[in-house]
């Protein structure tokens, strides 16, 4: 993770009520393009852009909507572990699907993540995603207490 425009650093807050932000990109192709960040921590919370199986630029697991919600969890659980964040520490994800088809799958593989953690969660039929191959986009969001 790299750090990106706005307060551009990295540093921790000094206290958990702390308001300082710290954003952090992964340069992938769209960051930079639209102006978003990967990742923003601001105080006790952490939330992710929306994350998608793409790697490398490239949409990973093209066609199983089940491998394409754990590649993009991994991402945005990476994404949150670089600001002190992990899974046990997500309470809120948001699903989005472009067919209510794959909303089984896209559960299943939800459920084998944070089954334990159980995080609120929506999950939403949109007409469709950036790139045509993704079935699925995933956003996470962290409470980390006094972190």
């Amino acid at each position: 993770m790299t750090a990106v425009a706005g307060d551009g650093s990295r540093a921790e807050p000094a206290s958990p009520d702390d308001a300082a932000v710290t954003r952090l990109g992964s340069g992938g192709p769209w960051e930079a393009l639209y102006g978003y960040s990967r990742v923003v921590r601001a105080g006790r919370s952490a939330i992710t852009a929306g994350c998608t199986s793409t790697v490398d630029g490239r949409v990973a697991h093209v066609g199983d909507a089940a491998a394409q919600t754990a590649q993009a969890i991994r991402i945005g659980l990476d994404a949150l572990a670089e600001v002190g964040a992990g899974p046990a520490d997500v309470v809120r994800t948001r699903m989005y699907v472009t067919d209510r088809v794959y909303a089984d799958e896209v559960g299943r593989a939800h459920n084998a993540v944070f089954g334990a953690v159980r995080p609120v969660a929506t999950m939403v039929v949109v007409a469709g995603l950036i790139d045509p191959d993704h079935l699925v986009e995933v956003e996470l969001e962290a409470w980390l207490g006094d972190r």
